[in-house]
């Protein structure tokens, strides 16, 4: 038995004064309506209503559970529209990953913008370059930027990033450029561990920091691998110069991921519309 639908039709009896016109009312059939009074009343062990073959009238039991009644429906009620509310509008805690320069870079400004615009929202970014676990750590939503690998996880597309190989005007000055890999050997080069394997040079600099790779290649230590959102910014200025271009390795996927067990929530909808909005000044290169 529903006791909440039980309970529903006994108060729709009592406002219509019948069974038939309850039934009506509550677009079900009057024997179905007649049935939950009947499991309420045996539930309840009294009897809700005198009935004859003219009328049905509330008998006192039922006068004073009708009054009960009123209450505990309105209140589910209620509740019920708070929650969709809640689910309508971004409010309460949310919780953001993403790798740590992406993060840096792009992520932080949106959300910025997002906290501007929905106030009731309390937000924790964690930026990683670890992937970190949505379910464990009760995050709400991730960047990922490569191929997923979980497949308890439902992604929202963003676009790709290219892997290029830069290097700064400084490093170049004097230098031939590299026309293919093979004539990578002989220069100084930054290995980012987040992109490859071991290498197949030796390396000048190797790191998991996409920060001091950088940093070391505008400082012109050699040539540097990174993904194209890294290096834009840089290129753009002239600061970096784009190589092999011809020879790119694969671009990666990026990608908004959240658990899919998980009913989304208006704080990750409304944070997905703003990260699409803006997939072309979040990846530019």
């Amino acid at each position: 038995m529903d006791r909440l639908d039980c309970m529903a039709a006994f108060v729709a009896v009592a406002d219509h004064g019948g069974f038939a016109a309850a039934a009506k009312r509550l677009e079900r059939s009057a024997p179905a309506v007649t049935r939950q009074v009947a499991a309420l009343e045996e539930h309840l062990g009294l009897r809700l209503f005198h009935r004859t073959t003219r009328k049905v009238a509330l008998s006192d039991a039922g006068q004073r559970y009708l009054e009960r009644a009123r209450r505990i429906l309105s209140e589910v009620e209620h509740a019920d529209a708070e929650s969709r509310r809640e689910r309508a509008t971004p409010s309460g805690r949310f919780t953001l990953t993403a790798p740590t320069l992406f993060g840096r870079l792009h992520v932080t400004p949106l959300l910025m913008r997002f906290l501007s615009q929905w106030p009731l929202v309390r937000a924790e970014l964690l930026l990683s370059d670890s992937v970190l676990s949505l379910v464990d750590g009760g995050i709400d939503l991730a960047v990922r930027i490569g191929q997923l690998s979980d497949s308890a996880q439902v992604a929202v597309r963003l676009g790709t990033t290219r892997r290029v190989r830069v290097a700064s005007p400084r490093y170049l000055d004097g230098r031939r450029k590299p026309r293919s890999p093979a004539e990578l050997e002989g220069h100084a080069l930054i290995h980012l561990t987040a992109l490859a394997g071991a290498p197949r040079l030796a390396p000048r600099l190797t790191t998991n920091s996409p920060d001091a790779a950088l940093a070391y290649a505008l400082r012109g230590g050699g040539i540097a691998e990174a993904l194209g959102y890294q290096v834009a910014e840089h290129v753009e200025a002239g600061r970096l110069v784009l190589l092999l271009e011809h020879d790119e390795p694969a671009p990666l996927p990026v990608q908004l991921v959240y658990p899919s067990a998980r009913q989304l929530s208006a704080n990750v909808r409304a944070f997905i519309e703003v990260m699409v909005a803006a997939k072309r000044e979040l990846l530019p290169l």
